[in-house]
């Protein structure tokens, strides 16, 4: 089977493609599926429909059935990072999930938590690598000598509701001071931790200063980074601690394994299930044990790096693209359909 992608139709109707800026995406729309219904054959879905209400996704999902067009949804998450409680992403699922003629998901563990709560069993495709491996070599070659410190970084960007930095950053900068070979980066964007920033937090900009003024972290502020900036800063890193208090699966994860950064992870959703993680526990009502987090880094600090060979996530692509196509020709082949 050839498998052709629609471009991503621009909001303002002008044909381009939509890279510019920000969705909903045009194709969540009853009116475009009725517009488009010959131009496409399967509709998959993974992200962009946060902003719609269940009335206006049900109306999509019923615009799919009306045209007899099969619905593929890969669920990557199972709690939306973006909100603060999980009903308004629980509504989301409700619909669409029963809905897809098939469903995809990441790992073994997110698969069975569906299938216990919806009872369906997606079809498991990892995720693919997210650093190109010619981007992934340059970044690794521009790392600088480390002087025999690991370097273990924590990035304090826009705060999603997922994210908890302080609790995570205070623990780490404990462990500098019980093993002085433990170096602790702190990023964050200029919008969280300068003052007039559209998101700006200033309790935690406030203790991230006293932090790096009592020299127990290493504070870098600056603007968003481009691609190539934020794999040379990841690539820079010995691990990367993921400040989360829950989840389901992390594209930063990948990148780190990418780029041969290890990857200190909560014990929520599954991460652990996406590839080697060092692992801390993190309560859902209790919160964080720092004592796991201190823990789980320095086990980071005594293993060797793991990185995914470039070969290695080259294949994986190349199979997750085939596990695609085999799903798009199975819910053709239910809907009658041949091409």
């Amino acid at each position: 089977m050839r498998v052709i992608r629609l471009p991503d139709p621009h909001p303002d109707g002008s044909g381009r493609v939509a890279e510019d800026r920000w969705w909903p995406p045009v194709m969540l729309e009853p009116t475009w599926i009725d517009e488009h219904a010959d131009d496409f054959d399967v509709f998959h879905l993974h992200f962009g429909f946060d902003a719609l209400s269940p009335e206006t996704l049900q109306s999509v999902v019923d615009a799919l059935r009306r045209r007899a067009k099969p619905l593929v949804y890969t669920v990557h998450d199972l709690t939306n990072p973006h909100h603060a409680t999980p009903e308004a992403h629980t509504a989301h699922l409700d619909i669409l999930i029963p809905a897809a003629a098939e469903l995809i998901t990441l790992t073994p563990g997110a698969a069975d938590e569906i299938e216990r709560r919806w009872g369906r069993r997606p079809v498991v495709v990892p995720h693919p690598h997210i650093v190109e491996p010619g981007e992934a070599e340059a970044a690794i070659a521009a790392r600088e000598d480390r002087n025999g410190r690991f370097r273990v970084g924590l990035h304090a960007k826009s705060l999603r509701a997922s994210m908890d930095p302080l609790p995570v950053i205070e623990a780490l900068a404990e462990l500098t001071t019980l093993d002085p070979r433990i170096a602790v980066q702190v990023n964050g964007h200029r919008d969280v931790l300068d003052p007039g920033g559209m998101n700006y937090e200033a309790a935690l900009a406030a203790r991230l200063r006293e932090l790096a003024d009592a020299g127990l972290i290493e504070l870098r502020v600056h603007d968003y980074l481009n691609d190539a900036e934020l794999w040379r800063y990841l690539a820079s890193l010995d691990a990367s601690v993921l400040p989360y208090r829950f989840g389901t699966h992390s594209g930063w994860l990948e990148a780190c394994l990418d780029l041969g950064t290890a990857v200190v992870a909560p014990d929520v959703g599954y991460y652990a299930d996406q590839g080697p993680v060092f692992t801390y526990h993190r309560d859902p009502s209790s919160g964080l044990d720092p004592e796991s987090l201190r823990a789980a880094v320095l086990d980071a600090a005594r293993s060797p790096a793991h990185r995914h060979s470039p070969e290695a996530r080259t294949a994986e692509r190349a199979r997750v693209a085939a596990a695609h196509a085999s799903v798009y020709e199975s819910v053709l082949s239910l809907e009658g359909v041949s091409r």
